[in-house]
């Protein structure tokens, strides 16, 4: 896993230093990234997602962490919790990866980039189930960019289910998480990478 954070830290500098100056305050967007990025976080991680943000100055803070549900019921509220200071512009990027032969917990990395400035955390779920034996799916907000101004925000979700078939979150789930967090009763288990920018 040291082999991640090796590629994972110069990633999001490299990330940051792409985005764009005409980007409206106050948002945050899905990054989209290069054939070359794609394939350097694909053989990191099992999952992974990247986002830019653009914040005016009344913003100077970010905290961004991993809630754990279990059938609908909230059971862990911070597996990785980070807050890092931004200035303006900046990058997000998530990796997760599950057990292996020689990883008995699946792993969660946050990285956060601001103006030449990086802060990441490494967390783990200590009591992640048969999370090998079910399939899983994974989804990020369908928006060209989402308000980052109103308090707590879902920017991504991995799920998993014994199942078999089963879809992603839906676009109103992100939309509106409060009314639709029954959303994740469907599921044995569900992750979701959240996001909370501060004065």
């Amino acid at each position: 896993m040291k082999k991640l954070f090796a590629i994972l830290v110069p990633l999001v500098f490299v990330l940051s230093a792409c985005k764009s100056n005409d980007a409206i305050s106050n948002t945050i967007s899905v990054a989209e990234l290069t054939e070359r990025e794609n394939a350097i976080l694909s053989t990191t991680s099992d999952q992974s997602f990247v986002f830019y943000f653009n914040v005016d100055n009344d913003l100077d803070e970010v905290s961004v962490w991993i809630e754990k549900y279990e059938s609908g019921k909230l059971v862990d509220d911070q597996i990785s919790f980070m807050t890092s200071s931004v200035e303006e512009s900046g990058t997000i990027v998530f990796a997760n990866s599950n057990r292996d032969g020689n990883q008995k917990y699946p792993s969660f990395n946050i990285g956060v980039s601001s103006k030449g400035s990086t802060s990441s955390i490494r967390g783990f779920d200590s009591d992640p189930r048969d999370l090998g034996e079910m399939s899983s799916v994974w989804s990020h907000f369908q928006e060209a960019s989402h308000s980052i101004v109103e308090g707590e925000v879902v920017l991504a979700s991995i799920c998993y289910s014994s199942e078999g078939m089963m879809s992603s979150l839906t676009t109103d789930f992100y939309k509106d998480v409060e009314s639709h967090i029954d959303e994740l009763k469907k599921y044995d288990v569900a992750y979701l990478l959240k996001t909370e920018f501060k004065k």
